[in-house]
C-alpha cells in the first residue's frame, strides 16, 4: 500500500484546513484520488494550525517542572498556559481543575479510580465503552446500567426514577455522553444534570464527540466533570482532559504514584517512606507530561474558538442535511437512530444497507472510491445491537462478502465529518453509495484477519 502527497487547490470549502487534505491514494480500479477522510468520529485529522504550532515549539523542547534552564522554563510555561486555555474553552470555574490524561478513556478511568467508597454509578447502556466499562474495575462501587431510551424525555425520566429508587442514599455519579458516537444524536445534558443534582448525584459528561462540534461549557451545562480526547478535537494522538470539581480528585490517592505527583518524600525510622502528595491537578499527573499533546489540544481549542462555533455548526448542519437527504434517496439504506429522524445531531451517522455486509460495503468505499469510513460496532456494542434489533448474545463479527444473508453481519457503517471536510468528499460518498447499491462492487473481496479487503 502506498500514498502520495501532492499540492492541491486549497479552496476545498472546508472552514478549517486539516492535515491529509492533499494525500492521494490508489484505487484498485486504477488511478489515484484525494483521500476522503470520513471517519472523524474515530480520529479527526489534525488541524494545520495545530500542526504548525507544534512544529514551531518542537525546537524549544525541554523538561517540564524539572529544570532551571530557559527551555525547561519555556516548556513549563507552555504546559501550564495550555491548561489555562483549555479551562477557558470549557468554561471552568475558579476552583475547578484541568487534569491532563492520555484520552477520554483514561480520563474516565481516572475518575473511576477517585470515586468515594460505595459510590453508586448510573450509566446508560448506550454509552461508548470508554464510559460504560471503567466503573466495574472498583469492587466497592455499584454500577446500574440503564436501558436505552427512545426519546430525550425518556432518558431524563429513566434517570430520575433510578436515582430516586437507589438504596442506600450515598455518593452517586451519573455518566452520560453529549453526542452519540454511533448516531451523532445530541443528549439532553442540561436536563440530565438537573435530574442528577436534584437527587444528590454528580454527573460526568463524555464530550469526546460533542466538543469538536459544539461549544461545551461546564457551568452552562451544570455538569461536574467533562472528559474528552485531543485526537477527536483535531489534535494529534496521545492526550486527553478531565476537567471539573476538585474535591474527589484532591481527596483520593494519586492515579499514578511517582515524581510530579509528590510534593515531599521522606524516610521513616521504620525504614519506609512518608509521602505528601500535591492537591492540585499535578496529583494525578505523575511522570513527565505530554507537553506537546497538551499544547496541541490548547491550539485546537483556540482555532475552534476563533473560527466561531456558530459558523462551524451552521456549515456542519448543511452537510448533515445533504448526507441524510442523499441516503434517503436509496431505499436499501437504513440510518440508525435512537431518538428519531428529526433529532438534532453532530456529523456522525451510522447505517446498514440491505443485501450488503457492512464490512464489505466499507471495503468497497475505500478500495474503489478512496473513501475512509468505519464499520463494526464502534466500541458501543450494546447500543448497536439495540439499534439493529439483535439478541444481546448475537455475535458481532465482520463477515465475508460471500456469507449467507444475515450470517456474521451484525455490524454497521459509520460516516462522520467535521470542520475539515470538503464538500467534494460528501458528494463522492453519496455518489459511491448509490453506485454500489445499484451496480454492486466492481472488485473481488475476501476476509483477512477479520477484515474485508480487496483481492490484489
Amino acid at each position: 500500500m502506498s500514498v502520495s502527497v501532492v499540492a492541491t487547490d486549497p479552496a476545498v470549502c472546508a472552514p478549517l484546513p486539516v492535515l491529509g487534505r492533499d494525500v492521494r491514494v490508489p484505487l484498485v480500479t486504477g488511478g489515484e484520488v484525494d483521500y476522503a477522510a470520513l471517519d472523524y468520529a474515530a480520529s479527526a485529522p489534525a488541524l494545520q494550525r495545530v500542526w504548525d504550532d507544534v512544529a514551531a515549539y518542537a525546537p524549544c523542547y525541554g523538561s517540564v517542572h524539572r529544570g532551571a534552564g530557559y527551555l525547561s522554563q519555556l516548556s513549563t510555561d507552555l504546559f501550564e498556559n495550555s491548561r489555562r486555555t483549555i479551562a477557558e474553552f470549557l468554561g471552568c470555574r475558579a476552583d475547578e481543575q484541568v487534569v491532563f490524561t492520555r484520552s477520554t478513556t483514561d480520563s474516565l478511568n481516572l475518575l473511576a479510580a477517585v470515586l468515594p467508597q460505595d459510590t453508586r454509578v448510573f450509566v446508560f447502556e448506550t454509552e461508548h465503552h470508554a464510559s460504560l466499562l471503567p466503573w466495574e474495575q472498583r469492587a466497592d462501587v455499584t454500577v446500574t446500567y440503564l436501558n436505552a431510551p427512545r426519546t430525550p424525555a425518556q432518558a431524563v425520566a429513566t434517570l430520575e426514577q433510578a436515582l430516586a429508587d437507589r438504596e442506600p442514599y450515598g455518593p452517586a455519579l451519573v455518566c452520560v455522553t453529549g453526542a452519540s458516537n454511533v448516531t451523532g444524536e445530541l443528549w439532553p445534558v442540561r436536563e440530565l444534570a438537573a435530574a442528577a443534582h436534584a437527587h444528590g448525584a454528580r454527573i460526568v459528561l463524555d464530550a469526546a464527540q460533542l466538543a469538536p462540534h459544539h461549544p461545551v461549557d461546564l457551568a452552562e451545562l451544570d455538569v461536574d466533570w467533562i472528559a474528552f480526547s485531543g485526537h477527536k478535537l483535531y489534535a494529534p494522538f496521545g492526550a486527553g482532559v478531565l476537567a471539573g470539581r476538585a474535591d474527589w480528585l484532591r481527596d483520593a490517592e494519586p492515579y499514578l504514584a511517582g515524581g510530579g505527583a509528590s510534593r515531599k518524600v521522606s524516610r521513616r525510622t521504620d525504614g519506609g517512606v512518608d509521602v505528601e502528595w500535591h492537591t492540585t491537578a499535578a496529583r494525578h499527573e505523575a511522570g513527565s507530561p505530554n507537553v506537546i499533546g497538551a499544547y496541541a489540544i490548547a491550539s485546537a481549542c483556540k482555532a475552534l474558538t476563533e473560527a466561531g462555533f456558530d459558523t462551524l455548526v451552521a456549515r456542519e448542519q448543511e452537510l448533515i442535511t445533504r448526507v441524510r437527504e442523499g441516503l434517503a434517496e436509496v431505499p436499501e439504506v437504513r440510518v440508525l437512530s435512537l431518538f428519531g429522524d428529526d433529532a438534532p445531531r453532530v456529523g456522525v451517522l451510522s447505517f446498514v444497507v440491505d443485501g450488503w455486509n457492512s464490512s464489505h460495503f466499507a471495503a468497497a468505499l475505500s478500495a474503489e472510491y478512496g473513501i475512509g469510513v468505519r464499520d463494526g460496532l464502534f466500541c458501543a456494542h450494546p447500543l448497536v445491537r439495540t439499534l439493529l434489533g439483535s439478541d444481546p448474545q448475537d455475535p458481532g463479527e465482520c463477515g465475508a462478502p460471500e456469507a449467507a444473508p444475515g450470517e456474521l453481519s451484525l455490524n454497521a457503517i459509520r460516516v462522520s465529518f467535521g470542520a475539515g471536510t470538503p464538500d467534494e468528499h460528501v458528494d463522492r460518498f453519496l455518489r459511491a453509495v448509490k453506485e454500489l447499491v445499484a451496480d454492486g462492487a466492481r472488485w473481488n473481496y475476501r476476509t483477512v484477519d477479520g477484515r474485508c479487503v480487496a483481492v490484489v
